[in-house]
């Protein structure tokens, strides 16, 4: 059962959705999601309650920019990790070529920067993984299974 802290976040959270009865439908001129709205305001608990009824997280807005960039230009550490949690794309830019780490940084929340470049390292590295060690990679290779990457396989080693 999902509970709010207090009243004001049940009537943010009924005043989102009383656009319409969709999560993912624009609420507003600027083709903004209930989504882009809780993340903008830093509101975590209606954020996760609109993800989990199937919120989009990576819908962008007219200005290019997707829940993530609108969490990242709050300081909103609670909704960008929300964000993560629910796979929101790292490498989106909005229409100035931006990504919600640059935003982060320019907004003065350089924590908030730094999370999302150590989430988007994490994922590359897994990434990198899941192709060295595919099926196809180690079929017909037995020593890539049993002694991990070899030399010049496109990811980089963190030491």
């Amino acid at each position: 059962m999902f509970l709010f802290e207090s009243d004001s976040q049940m009537g943010y959270c009924s005043s989102l959705m009383e656009c319409d009865n969709s999560v993912n439908s624009p609420g507003d001129l600027f083709c903004q999601t209930p989504v882009h709205l809780a993340a903008s305001a830093g509101e975590p608990f209606t954020l996760m309650w609109l993800l989990k009824t199937g919120a989009d997280a990576n819908l962008q807005d007219i200005y290019g920019e997707a829940p993530i960039h609108k969490a990242a230009k709050a300081g909103s550490f609670e909704c960008l990790s929300l964000l993560v949690a629910s796979n929101a794309k790292l490498d989106l830019c909005n229409h100035d070529g931006q990504m919600a780490e640059d935003l982060a940084f320019s907004c003065g929340f350089s924590k908030c920067a730094a999370f999302l470049a150590a989430v988007k390292e994490a994922r590359m590295l897994k990434l990198c993984g899941e192709l060295l060690f595919s099926p196809q990679n180690t079929k017909d290779n037995p020593l890539k299974r049993s002694h991990g990457p070899q030399e010049n396989s496109g990811c980089k080693r963190t030491k």
